[in-house]
């Protein structure tokens, strides 16, 4: 993590401006360098800010090579998945929070993606039940690899037509996520891994469908993907494609973090903070829903199905 920014969300946890913090993967290179030194010096470093708010962590690419055993010795998260896994309430949002890692090193075993899928088709169903939605109404799905983005990185896997975890292994009997996002009504998923911030316009099998012209995250007829990977940014030299792709409705590469704002049961508000420009937002916009079902509920104008 970039010190500046650490320095900021501190500040700003200080001030009591969060409620948590998520941090998606990337979190040190490698927690276990020097004996574990790097990843005590980076403990260290949050500190000030994980004392004041729940900070909910996911696993990162960097710890896979012993099998995740740095991070699942450095981190407890609720549930019983060793911390790979879990889901957690607040306010009015269901955080449900996945290991794409599992898509991407098969050499431990497939039963643990098999295993993720069918936890995660029920959690999503019960979340989605009309008593829970009515009692939590947002639900948000969050995990290290994007299944869409349209920046260079090291890797480029995540310029593939076919991201694994989205589209899943068939050959290895391992479906993929992305259905389930579509059939349980998830409303934002987040994700990390490449170095930069992107927002995207609400996409299905590649498909923009937005709400409206006018209104694209008014309504949309499937979730709403953003890439907040930025506090690393220039770590591996992440950068814009020349032409993003078609459902990229914002992207930049300067360090920075986003901030999240659930308003109320219909109104969230989504903003990036650069430190480049001393904490300015550089983007904002509002995801506005009037009911929260499963998309394939929504009647054909409902979800605009408008593709840009």
């Amino acid at each position: 993590m970039y010190p500046a920014l650490a320095g900021r969300l501190q500040l700003d946890a200080a001030l009591g401006m969060y409620d948590a913090v998520l941090h998606i993967g990337d979190f040190a290179y490698d927690l276990h360098d020097d004996d574990g030194k790097v990843g005590d010096e980076f403990l260290r470093m949050v500190e000030p800010m994980t004392a004041r708010v729940p900070y909910m962590c996911h696993d990162e690419i960097t710890t896979a090579r012993r099998n995740f055993s740095e991070y699942k010795a450095r981190f407890t998260m609720p549930g019983e998945a060793e911390n790979m896994f879990y889901k957690f309430e607040m306010g009015p949002v269901q955080f449900v929070c996945i290991s794409s890692e599992f898509y991407y090193y098969l050499e431990y075993g497939t039963h643990m993606a098999i295993n993720q899928y069918s936890w995660l088709d029920a959690v999503l169903k019960e979340a989605n039940r009309p008593e829970s939605r009515a009692l939590r109404p947002w639900l948000v799905v969050f995990g290290h690899r994007p299944m869409y983005c349209s920046n260079f990185d090291d890797g480029n896997d995540c310029l593939s037509s076919a991201d694994l975890l989205r589209v899943g292994i068939p050959e290895q009997g391992i479906p993929g996520v992305e259905p389930l996002l579509m059939e349980y009504g998830v409303d934002l998923a987040l994700w990390g891994h490449v170095h930069a911030y992107e927002r995207l316009w609400p996409v299905y099998g590649s498909v923009v469908m937005n709400g409206t012209a006018e209104e694209p995250y008014t309504n949309p007829g499937a979730p709403v993907h953003l890439i907040s990977g930025s506090v690393g940014a220039a770590k591996h030299g992440s950068y814009p494609t020349e032409t993003p792709r078609e459902y990229s409705a914002y992207r930049s590469i300067e360090y920075g973090f986003t901030r999240l704002t659930f308003h109320n049961s219909s109104h969230l508000n989504i903003e990036q903070v650069s430190e480049d420009q001393g904490g300015a937002i550089i983007d904002s916009t509002w995801l506005k829903k009037t009911a929260h079902v499963p998309y394939l509920q929504l009647t054909r104008t409902e979800r605009g199905f408008l593709k840009l």
